[in-house]
């Protein structure tokens, strides 16, 4: 069984916040608009953190940290779910059942990496941006919590596709698979299965540049970065 997972190169990452983009459009995600943004509840499945290394302002040298959600192999955000909304999947992605899901936000507490997001307002898709919604994808109501999916509803696409076939999923057509790392002008992201031994992802998690965000708490986070050399 594959377990899916993420590599980002922090060399390589300019902060242009394509990913960003890319995962707002994919993955129908509302804009807050300027009441919702001054009380903090802007949505982001995907975002680019920046941190300052070393100096002060003006001359000072600034590193780009995506963050999208870990999908822990041990995740608190289910242990934590009083009716089982959030779950993990056999192949490793931690998910979210929006019909389950009551709104507690426990979750959202639990997450040491602040990717969780509570639906505050209805969604809305004014005209024209409701012709750019995606069929792939629900729109969540208000009410319930929601993350990054890792483009879940691509991989069951393709994973379909290659069942029909009679044939494996190669790294191929994974490796850029998500949205986020699809528009990735840099190429500072790789998709694809931890578990292959010579899946790209494998090979660079096992960088000697290779770091997990909090690792110390024991949520073995599915993403990994390369550090800046």
């Amino acid at each position: 069984m594959p377990q899916w997972g993420m590599v980002i190169d922090l060399d390589k990452c300019t902060g242009c916040q394509s990913c960003t983009a890319a995962c707002r459009a994919e993955n129908n995600i509302p804009f807050a608009g300027p009441e919702q943004a001054e009380m903090a509840r802007p949505k982001f499945w995907q975002e680019v953190l920046d941190q300052e290394i070393h100096g002060h302002y003006p001359f000072l040298t600034t590193q780009f940290v995506p963050r999208p959600c870990m999908h822990c192999e041990e995740p608190a955000c289910i242990k934590v779910c009083p009716v089982g909304a959030t779950y993990k999947t056999k192949d490793g992605l931690v998910l979210v059942n929006y019909d389950r899901c009551i709104g507690c936000r426990f979750c959202t507490t639990a997450c040491p990496y602040a990717v969780r997001y509570f639906n505050w307002y209805t969604p809305e898709f004014p005209e024209p941006l409701d012709q750019a919604l995606n069929p792939d994808v629900p729109v969540r109501d208000k009410g319930v919590v929601e993350k990054c999916t890792f483009c879940a509803h691509r991989l069951r696409d393709a994973q379909k596709k290659a069942e029909e076939e009679g044939r494996e999923l190669t790294d191929a057509e994974v490796v850029l698979l998500p949205a986020c790392v699809q528009a990735c002008p840099a190429s500072a992201r790789y998709f694809g299965d931890l578990e292959e031994p010579e899946s790209n992802v494998s090979r660079l998690a096992r960088s000697r540049r290779a770091i997990k965000l909090f690792e110390e708490l024991g949520t073995e986070p599915k993403v990994v970065y390369l550090k800046a050399e």
